[in-house]
């Protein structure tokens, strides 16, 4: 089965249908960008502030899991 898309009346796509695999590796991937951002986030340097690497995956993980 591939990816379907579901429409309305009007051929709108309003939905799509798709393999769980391609679901589940779709939002790691998703998950792997959010990582990337909050990463570039947590060590941006508009101050002259500096943290560890360990920090910032510390607050990475705060933040995600937050957004769960």
């Amino acid at each position: 089965m591939g990816t379907q898309f579901l429409t309305d009346e009007k051929g709108k796509r309003t939905a799509v249908v798709m393999p769980i695999e391609k679901y589940n590796k779709l939002i790691e991937k998703l998950e792997d960008l959010e990582d990337v951002r909050l990463y570039d986030e947590a060590k941006r340097d508009d101050d002259g502030y500096r943290i560890s690497i360990d920090e910032a995956f510390k607050i990475i993980e705060e933040k995600r899991k937050s957004l769960k």
